[in-house]
């Protein structure tokens, strides 16, 4: 009988032993949460949400050019590129957190890491084409460098978007993202 109750006893101190251990550790976790910022949600949108619903290119564009269009036409182009290089942004979306997928143009690169880059819409925007419009450009710049991503790579970027005018070889942005996550993705 003895020998029972100081098992029942050993058992029980062992239970509370390890329900004092996981309250403490509760807590540990809880001091250490509170002391890290709160975890991020990002909220996936789509191109479309960075460029304002009244933006209407073609109107100017046909205004300043009497209705004439013609791609061979050199001020054509360049009042085009004007048009779309001061597209407009979408001030809503400024220091927001979100996920936006896109195809990589690098920008800086070392040894096969990439810590800047343009994330645009569409397959050889800014290589093999004319850049798009700023508001379709976005600069991301990564917290850490990314490994295994090349050019024209589809990626999926987290983080804090601002609107954020800025020039580059390949094209002017409207954008930018501080990304904490970069993530290779299949499909687009």
């Amino acid at each position: 009988m003895k020998r029972r109750v100081v098992l029942a006893l050993l058992a029980a101190s062992c239970v509370a032993a390890v329900a004092l251990g996981a309250t403490v550790a509760t807590h540990m976790l809880r001091s250490r949460q509170q002391a890290d910022s709160t975890p991020r949600v990002y909220a996936e949108i789509r191109w479309e949400a960075l460029i304002p619903p009244d933006w209407d290119p073609m109107k100017r564009f046909l205004a300043s050019n009497k209705g004439v269009m013609d791609d061979s036409d050199a001020n054509g182009q360049r009042l085009m590129r004007a048009i779309w290089d001061h597209a407009p942004t979408v001030d809503a979306m400024d220091e927001r957190d979100i996920r936006l997928t896109g195809y990589v143009v690098p920008l800086e690169e070392s040894e096969g890491e990439l810590k800047e880059f343009l994330l645009v819409p569409y397959f050889g925007a800014c290589i093999h084409s004319p850049p798009p419009p700023a508001n379709q450009i976005v600069e991301v710049r990564a917290t850490r460098p990314v490994s295994g991503v090349q050019s024209m790579d589809i990626v999926s970027v987290s983080g804090r978007l601002s609107v954020s005018r800025g020039e580059s070889s390949m094209g002017t942005t409207g954008y930018r993202i501080d990304a904490s996550l970069v993530e290779a993705t299949a499909a687009h």
